[in-house]
C-alpha cells in the first residue's frame, strides 16, 4: 500500500475489509520450487541473466554469484503451465517462485503434485475491469502551490537555484554534495511504486528525458511495461529526486539515471503485491541499479486472513522483507518509507521497513519536527533508521509544483542524496555508505523510535567517508613531504584539518623562510603542493604547516650522496614505494621489488644513462602488508640489493 494521508488510509482499510467476501476465490497463485536443479544457466556465464553493470557491482564489492542469481528453471515453468489452463505472469528468482493465473482447482492440485514444487499458495484476486469507487488513488491529493513556499535564504554560490525545494535539501546540507559536483551522475536508481502518471511529458523531467536518463519502465501488475498512464504516486516520489526546474524545484539527484517499476495495484491490497515488489527488485538488480527507493509497505490486506502481525517484525518472514534482504545482499542500497501509522491503531513500521538491511525513513517537517503520522519503530531495533522531510514535501505533478505529505516523500528525498554521496565514494559498499549516513545524523548518539538516528547531514557523511578513504590510501598521517632532486622540488601532500585559511612554509636549516604557500582548505580534502628551490646543499629543509589551531613541521634531509646510488626514498611508503636511482652505468637495467623470501612482487625494466637520476614507482606496493621488502638492481656491470620497510 502507498503511504498516504493516515486518516483516509484508516477509513479505506475499514471499507475494504468490510467489502471482502468470506468465500472469495483467489485465482492468482505463488508456486514455489524446491530447487534450481538442471538449470540451463550457470555461474560462469552471468551475462546471460545479469547486465554488465550488475556483474561489475558484484566484482567491485566482492559479492559472489550464487544460485539466487539464477533465474527460475524455465523447464519447471513450462511443466507448470502444461498442467492445464495456466497463465505464467512473473517470477521472483531470489525466492525461487513464480506467479500464475489459474481458475481450475483440479489443475492447481496437479501442480502441487509435481516433484519439484515446494508449495502453491493463493495470493491475489482476478483483475478488476472497473476500479472500485473508493480506490487508493483517492487517498492522496497533492495540493497545488498558489505561491512559492517560504524558503530559507538561499546562497547565490549554490550550483543549483532550488526554489521551493531548498528547505528539504538544506535540512540535510545536501547542497554541499551538489556544489562539489555530486549530483547523481552515473548512479542508477530504481523506483518501485504504483505508477508514474504522465512522467513522459511533465516539465520537471525534461532534462532527464533529453539526456536519456530514463533507462526504461516495467509493469509487474498489468505486464504491459508502460507506467505512464498509471497512478501518480510514483510521479510525486520521482519528482523529489529528478526534478530540474531552476528557481522552481530541483530534486536531490537531478542527474541520476532511473528505472521506473510498477509493483503496486492501487485498487486492491493483497500479498500478490509483495511478490510484485520482489520481482521488481530482482529486475532492478539484474539491470544494474545501484539503489532502490520504495514508498510502499504492507501489513493489512483486503482479506484479513492475509494480515501480518507484530510477531512478524524483524524475523524476515514476510515475502517483501525477504526480497529486501536479497536486494541488499546483491550490493544495492534499499531505502523504504517507514509508514504513516504513527496515529493509527497499528502504530508501527510497515514491511519491508523492518528489515535489517533496509534504511527505513520516517517523516519530519522542514523544521525537523516529527510528523504526527510517521510510524514508530517497533521495539528491539533502531527503527526508523533516519528521517527526512515528509510533511508538506514539495513535489512536482502533472499540474505543476505542489505539496504532499507522507513518508512516501521523505524516503525518495533522502534516497537521492544518498545516491549523490555514493557517487563521491563508489569504492565503498552499500553498508559502509549507510553507516556513514547514520553516523552523520543528529541523534546518532541517542536514537529513539520516532527519529531513529535522526536527520542526516551530507557534509558530515562525506567527511566520514573521506577520512576513511584517506586512511586507506595514506595511513594515519596527514602531512607528507618528499625531495625531488630531478626537478628541484619539494612535494607536499596534506589532508585538510580545517575549513578555512592555512599556510605552508619552507625553511632552510637556519630557520629562514624560503617560501610560503597560502591555502584555503576543507576538512579531509587532500591537497598536493610543491616548493621549488635552486639548491639542495643546505643540509636540510623544514616544511611547516599552520592554521588557526594546528601547527606541525617535517624535517627533510638532503638525498644520499652519489655513492649511495640506489635508495628507497626516506619517507616510509604508505601508498606506493618510490626508489631513487643515480644510474651507475648506461644501458638496459632491471629493478625488482621482492619479499623477504626473494620472490618477485613487481619488476621494472628501463634504459638509463650513467649519472642521471631516476625515480621508479612500484604500483603493487600499495597492496602490501607491513613488513620488510627488498629492492634488487641488476645491470650490465653492477648489481645491488637494499632493504625497504613498510
Amino acid at each position: 500500500m502507498k503511504f498516504f494521508t493516515p486518516k483516509l488510509l484508516i477509513a479505506l482499510c475499514i471499507v475494504c475489509c468490510a467489502s471482502v467476501r468470506s468465500d472469495a476465490q483467489y485465482p492468482k497463485y505463488i508456486v514455489q520450487f524446491a530447487d534450481k536443479k538442471n538449470s540451463p544457466y550457470t555461474f560462469d556465464k552471468p551475462l546471460e541473466y545479469l547486465s554488465q553493470k550488475a556483474v561489475q557491482r558484484r566484482t567491485r564489492y566482492s559479492i559472489a554469484i550464487d544460485s539466487s542469481d539464477l533465474p527460475v528453471n524455465p523447464s519447471y515453468i513450462q511443466q507448470v503451465v502444461a498442467q492445464g489452463p495456466v497463465t505464467y505472469l512473473s517470477q521472483a528468482k531470489w525466492l525461487n517462485q513464480i506467479l500464475i493465473y489459474c481458475t481450475s482447482n483440479a489443475t492447481i492440485n496437479l501442480i502441487r503434485g509435481l516433484p519439484f514444487v515446494k508449495s502453491v499458495s493463493a495470493i491475489g484476486p482476478s483483475p478488476q475491469l472497473q476500479p472500485p469507487p473508493n480506490d487508493k488513488f483517492k487517498i492522496e491529493k497533492a495540493t497545488p502551490l498558489t505561491e512559492s513556499v517560504k524558503v530559507q535564504r538561499e546562497p547565490s554560490t549554490n550550483v543549483f537555484n532550488y526554489g521551493n525545494s531548498y528547505n528539504q535539501i538544506h535540512i540535510h546540507n545536501g547542497e554541499f554534495l551538489h556544489n562539489k559536483g555530486f549530483t547523481g551522475k552515473g548512479v542508477t536508481i530504481a523506483i518501485i511504486d504504483a505508477g508514474f502518471y504522465r512522467y513522459r511529458t511533465i516539465k520537471a523531467f525534461d532534462s532527464t528525458r533529453s539526456a536519456n536518463r530514463f533507462l526504461g519502465e516495467r509493469d509487474f501488475v498489468d505486464f504491459d511495461n508502460s507506467v505512464n498512464e498509471d497512478d501518480s504516486h510514483g510521479e510525486y516520489c520521482l519528482s523529489t529526486i529528478a526534478s530540474n526546474v531552476p528557481g522552481v524545484m530541483v530534486g536531490t539527484a537531478p542527474h541520476a539515471k532511473f528505472w521506473l517499476l510498477r509493483g503496486e495495484n492501487i485498487f486492491s491490497e493483497y500479498p500478490i503485491e509483495e511478490h510484485n515488489w520482489v520481482a521488481a527488485a530482482a529486475f532492478a538488480d539484474s539491470a544494474g541499479a545501484d539503489l532502490i527507493t520504495s514508498s510502499l509497505g504492507y501489513f493489512q490486506f483486503d482479506d484479513a486472513s492475509f494480515n501480518h502481525t507484530y510477531n512478524d517484525f524483524y524475523k524476515n518472514t514476510t515475502i517483501v522483507s525477504k526480497g529486501a534482504t536479497y536486494a541488499a545482499k546483491k550490493g544495492m542500497i534499499v531505502t523504504n518509507s517507514a509508514g504513516n501509522e504513527g496515529a493509527s491503531s497499528w502504530k508501527y513500521l510497515i514491511f519491508p521497513a523492518d528489515d535489517d538491511s533496509v534504511c527505513a525513513v520516517g517523516a519530519t517537517n522542514s523544521a525537523g519536527q516529527i510528523a504526527y503520522f510517521s510510524s514508530y519503530g517497533y521495539p528491539g531495533k533502531v527503527k526508523p533508521n533516519i528521517v527526512s522531510v515528509g510533511d508538506n514535501t514539495v513535489v512536482y505533478t502533472s499540474f505543476g509544483v505542489s505539496t504532499a505529505s507522507g513518508t512516501s516523500f521523505s524516503n525518495p528525498n533522502i534516497n537521492g542524496l544518498i545516491a549523490c554521496l555514493w557517487q563521491a565514494f563508489p569504492k565503498f559498499n552499500n553498508a559502509t555508505i549507510l553507516k556513514a549516513v547514520y553516523r552523520s545524523s543528529d541523534r546518532f548518539g541517542n536514537p529513539d523510535n520516532r527519529y531513529g538516528y535522526g536527520i542526516p547531514n551530507m557534509q558530515k557523511a562525506y567527511r566520514i567517508l573521506k577520512a576513511l578513504q584517506n586512511h586507506e590510501s595514506l595511513g594515519n598521517d596527514w602531512l607528507f613531504a618528499t625531495l625531488d632532486e630531478t626537478s628541484h622540488k619539494i612535494n607536499v601532500k596534506l589532508i585538510g584539518r580545517v575549513d578555512g585559511a592555512a599556510a605552508l612554509k619552507l625553511l632552510n636549516s637556519s630557520g629562514a623562510v624560503l617560501s610560503t604557500i597560502k591555502l584555503n582548505t576543507e576538512e579531509q580534502e587532500v591537497y598536493d603542493k610543491a616548493f621549488t628551490t635552486s639548491s639542495f646543499n643546505s643540509g636540510k629543509f623544514i616544511v611547516q604547516y599552520s592554521d588557526a589551531s594546528v601547527s606541525r613541521s617535517i624535517e627533510l634531509k638532503i638525498a644520499a650522496p652519489v655513492a649511495d646510488w640506489l635508495q628507497a626514498l626516506p619517507v616510509p611508503f604508505q601508498n606506493k614505494l618510490t626508489v631513487q636511482l643515480r644510474a651507475p652505468e648506461t644501458g638496459k637495467i632491471i629493478v625488482r621489488l621482492t619479499n623477504a623470501n626473494g620472490n618477485t612482487i613487481e619488476s621494472k625494466e628501463l634504459n638509463v644513462v650513467q649519472g642521471n637520476l631516476y625515480q621508479i614507482k612500484f604500483s603493487k606496493s600499495s597492496l602490501l602488508n607491513k613488513g620488510v621488502y627488498y629492492i634488487q638492481y641488476k645491470g650490465l656491470k653492477e648489481s645491488k640489493t637494499i632493504k625497504a620497510e613498510k
